[in-house]
């Protein structure tokens, strides 16, 4: 085996660098750097701008002319590194954009800005504020509604041909807790404009929890006064951690940044014509009131396959 490889590497050894540069840019930013261990030519090739210029979206460009803030870089790879681990702020602050690591695909934040919150700028309902920790200068702090409804929207132009792609709300509870959101769903949304709506589901903005038993929502007063056939019924076995009505339905996730997302939905965009993709958030069946959380935009990315 080891007299093949050998044979092998040699082979590829006497190969022209630009070559070998022109095969490593037919595969995907993983396997050249994988394959760039190969050999020492097989390293310079996978260093080259031609490689990383393919890996990098057609347009990069016109994008990264969009942020108000000029990129320097050596090199197409750290470029597109930088922009694997830098999401840059474009559209006047109201959007970012970042490369998926793995494939170069497209990824967009939409800022709480640049959505349509109904009564966000009412400042009894919500308020605009700045969070060290956010990506845009400003976040939507959820005070106190009843009707809460968010919208926001890109064109499938912007985003990577034949990818399926994901949204996400992103979003974190404010130091003073989330109220309104405990066992109370929240119909989601992502489909394309002028299609029917898109697909809708149900997701939660809070961790699942069990019910709170009776006897805690019940006043103080009453609780010293239960009969015995009220303490009996509270007595009964507690729910379970998850209650079957809730199965299946989408929970927040802790990102690495320190935010949540919850999924609203996926898409594929195929590419061609142009299509404005629409994604929502709606709670205006309960009735209830809710308030306490951050919400800072609106992710849109290419959804890993299982």
């Amino acid at each position: 085996m080891v007299v093949e490889t050998e044979e092998v590497g040699g082979g590829f050894e006497h190969l022209p660098e630009g070559c070998i540069a022109n095969i490593l840019s037919f595969t995907s930013p993983r396997d050249a750097c994988v394959l760039s261990l190969l050999s020492s030519s097989f390293r310079s090739a996978a260093q080259s701008d031609v490689v990383w210029e393919r890996f990098l979206p057609s347009d990069y460009h016109a994008i990264i002319s969009q942020s108000s803030n000029p990129l320097t870089y050596s090199s197409n790879k750290d470029l597109y590194l930088h922009l694997c681990h830098n999401p840059l702020l474009i559209d006047a602050g109201k959007k970012s954009f970042a490369l998926d690591k793995l494939n170069g695909k497209k990824c967009y934040m939409l800022s709480a800005r640049s959505l349509f919150i109904v009564w966000g700028d009412t400042p009894r309902y919500w308020r605009w504020t700045s969070v060290p920790a956010a990506r845009f200068s400003e976040v939507a702090e959820l005070l106190s509604v009843c009707w809460l409804e968010i919208k926001g929207g890109i064109r499938s132009r912007m985003l990577s041909p034949n990818t399926l792609y994901g949204a996400y709300l992103v979003f974190k509870e404010r130091s003073g807790g989330a109220y309104g959101f405990e066992n109370q769903p929240v119909e989601v949304s992502v489909g394309v404009a002028g299609e029917g709506g898109g697909r809708r589901q149900m997701v939660y903005l809070e961790a699942p929890t069990p019910r709170r038993p009776r006897h805690q929502i019940l006043p103080r007063i009453f609780s010293r006064v239960r009969s015995r056939f009220l303490d009996s019924f509270d007595a009964a076995p507690p729910s379970p951690a998850v209650e079957p009505s809730r199965l299946g339905v989408e929970y927040p996730k802790v990102r690495d940044d320190g935010w949540m997302e919850v999924e609203l939905g996926d898409f594929f965009n195929a590419g061609g014509e142009d299509k404005e993709v629409e994604m929502g958030v709606c709670e205006v069946q309960s009735g209830e009131w809710k308030g306490g959380i951050l919400v800072q935009g609106i992710e849109i990315r290419p959804k890993c396959k299982s």
